[in-house]
C-alpha cells in the first residue's frame, strides 16, 4: 500500500485534483425561487421507482449551505470543483421565460468558488429535464435538443465568463440506456424506439450546445461526460468474444462515434437507424471538435453471447460471480478496467486529452463516535489512481481527477441507501463529518502541491 505522499509525487505537477456532485442529488429546495419540477422530481414520487419513494426534495439542502459546502471543499485542498447547474432552475418551463434567481444562485455559487481559488467546471446536464419538457417527448422529440441549445445560450451569457471548462451533458448511456430502453431511471421506459430517438436526440443536444457555448464564448474549453464501459467477454469463447465487440458498440461507440468521429457505426445505424430520426447536417453539428472530454468509470461489463435475444447486440452484462471484492452497491472492484478503457478508446478513436469526472466506490460505513473509518473505500480510490497512471504511462493524456463523490447525496434509483461520499451526511441534522477517505484524500492532495 502506497503512502499517498508516495502516490502523489507520481503524478505531475499541472495534474487536478478535485470532487463532484449534481445539482438533483444534493441542492434541495425543489420548490424554491422559481424552481419548477424535473422528470426526477415526478418520478421519485412515483410507487416503486426509488427506493422508499425517496427525493431529492431536501437532500443536503445544498441550496442553503452552499457556503459552508465550498468551504468544506476548500478545506480538502483540491484544485477544483465539478458541479451541475439545475435546468429547470434556469429555465423552469424548459424553454421561454428565465428565471433571474436561479441564474443569482449560480452567481453566488460560482463567484464563491473563485473566492476560496477553486476552478470551477460545471454540467450543463445532469438529468434533471424539466417536467414540462417530457410532456413534448422528452429525450425523444427533437425540439427538446433545441431546448437545450437556448438554456446553453442563457447559461454561458450569465456565468460562462468565470467557467474553466463546460460540459454539455453527463453521462448520455444513463440517459439513453437506462432511462429509456431498461426502465430503471427516469423517465422509466422500456422501449426500443424510444431509446433510439433519445440517443441521437442527446447527441444532436450535445452539438448544437456545443455550437450555442462557442457563439457566446468561443474561447470556453467544451467538452462531454460520458461513462464509457469496460467490456470484457464472459468466457473466451468465440461466441462471447463476439458479442463483447458488439455490446461495445452499443454501449460505447453509439455515442463515441458521432461525437468524436461525426459517423454512427453500420451495425448501430443498421439496428437503430430507421427510428434514429437522422436529418441533414445533424451528424456534422454532433462531431464538432472539443477541447476535452470526461470518462465516468467505477466498474467493468462483463458479457455473454444471448442467442435467443430478438434486439441488437444479442448480449448480457452479468452479474459478478461469487469472488472478486464488491462495494455495498453490488460493484464489481476492478481497476484494470479503468486503465484498458481509458488505452482502448485512444487506440479507437481520435480524441481530445482527458479528466476523469467521476470515480468513486459505495460502501456504507457508519459514523461511530464521531468518526466514519472507511478504509475500503479508501483501498478503491489507491488501486483507481494507480490504473490512472498505469494509463498516463501508456500515452493517454489524463489531466485530472474528479472524485465521487464529495458527500453522500440522493442516489437516484436507489434513494438515500447508498453512500459514496467522503462526507458523511446526516440527512435529518445535515451536519457534515468527513470520512477517514477524506482526510487521505485531502493528505494526498496536500503532498501533490508540496515542493519537490
Amino acid at each position: 500500500m502506497a503512502s499517498p505522499k508516495d502516490l502523489a509525487q507520481r503524478f505531475p505537477e499541472d495534474f487536478l485534483f478535485g470532487v463532484a456532485t449534481a445539482a438533483y442529488q444534493i441542492e434541495g429546495a425543489a420548490a424554491e425561487d422559481g424552481r419548477k419540477p424535473s422528470i426526477w422530481d415526478a418520478f421519485s414520487k412515483m410507487p416503486g421507482r426509488v427506493f422508499q419513494r425517496h427525493s431529492g426534495d431536501v437532500a443536503c439542502d445544498h441550496y442553503h449551505l452552499w457556503e459552508s459546502d465550498l468551504d468544506l471543499i476548500k478545506s480538502l485542498g483540491v484544485d477544483g470543483y465539478r458541479f451541475s447547474i439545475a435546468w429547470p432552475r434556469i429555465l423552469p418551463e424548459g424553454r421561454g421565460p428565465v428565471n433571474e434567481k436561479g441564474l443569482d444562485f449560480y452567481d453566488r455559487l460560482i463567484d464563491g468558488m473563485i473566492e476560496r481559488g477553486l476552478k470551477v467546471y460545471p454540467t450543463l446536464y445532469h438529468w434533471d429535464l424539466p417536467l414540462l419538457l417530457a410532456g413534448d417527448g422528452g429525450w425523444t422529440a427533437r425540439s427538446t435538443a433545441e431546448a437545450f441549445a437556448d438554456y446553453t445560450d442563457v447559461v454561458v451569457r450569465r456565468l460562462g465568463d468565470r467557467m474553466d471548462a463546460l460540459a454539455t451533458v453527463n453521462e448520455p448511456w444513463c440517459i439513453c440506456h437506462l432511462s429509456h430502453l431498461y426502465g430503471i431511471h427516469a423517465p422509466g421506459e422500456k422501449n426500443a424506439e424510444a431509446f433510439a430517438k433519445a440517443v441521437h436526440t442527446l447527441n444532436l443536444a450535445h452539438g448544437l450546445a456545443t455550437r450555442a457555448a462557442r457563439a457566446v464564448r468561443p474561447d470556453l474549453p467544451m467538452g462531454i461526460v460520458i461513462n464509457a464501459h469496460s467490456i470484457y467477454p464472459a468466457t473466451q469463447k468465440p461466441e462471447d468474444k463476439a458479442a463483447a465487440d458488439r455490446a461495445f458498440l452499443f454501449h460505447n461507440d453509439i455515442f463515441f462515434s458521432p461525437v468524436f468521429q461525426g459517423t454512427y457505426h453500420p451495425e448501430i445505424l443498421s439496428a437503430y437507424g430507421d427510428r434514429m430520426d437522422i436529418r441533414d447536417g445533424d451528424l456534422e453539428t454532433i462531431g464538432q471538435p472539443l477541447d476535452w472530454w470526461g470518462l465516468n468509470y467505477y466498474t467493468p461489463m462483463r458479457v455473454s453471447h444471448v442467442p435467443e435475444a430478438v434486439d441488437y447486440p444479442q448480449a448480457r452484462a452479468n452479474p459478478p460471480e461469487p469472488g472478486p471484492e464488491l462495494t455495498d452497491i453490488g460493484w464489481e472492484v476492478h481497476e484494470k478496467g479503468l486503465s484498458d478503457l481509458l488505452k482502448e478508446l485512444y487506440a479507437r478513436y481520435r480524441l481530445p486529452e482527458c479528466y476523469i469526472t467521476e470515480n468513486g466506490a459505495c460502501y456504507n460505513d457508519a459514523l461511530v463516535d464521531g468518526i466514519v473509518s472507511d478504509q475500503r473505500r479508501i483501498d478503491y480510490l489507491e488501486q483507481h489512481f494507480g490504473a490512472v497512471l498505469d494509463a498516463r504511462d501508456a500515452g493517454v493524456p489524463v489531466k485530472g481527477y474528479f472524485l465521487w463523490s464529495l458527500m453522500d447525496n440522493f442516489e437516484w434509483a436507489e434513494g438515500y441507501s447508498m453512500r459514496f461520499g467522503i462526507v458523511h451526511v446526516d440527512y435529518d441534522s445535515q451536519v457534515r463529518t468527513p470520512k477517514a477517505s477524506a482526510h487521505w484524500y485531502r493528505d494526498l492532495v496536500v503532498a501533490h502541491k508540496a515542493p519537490r
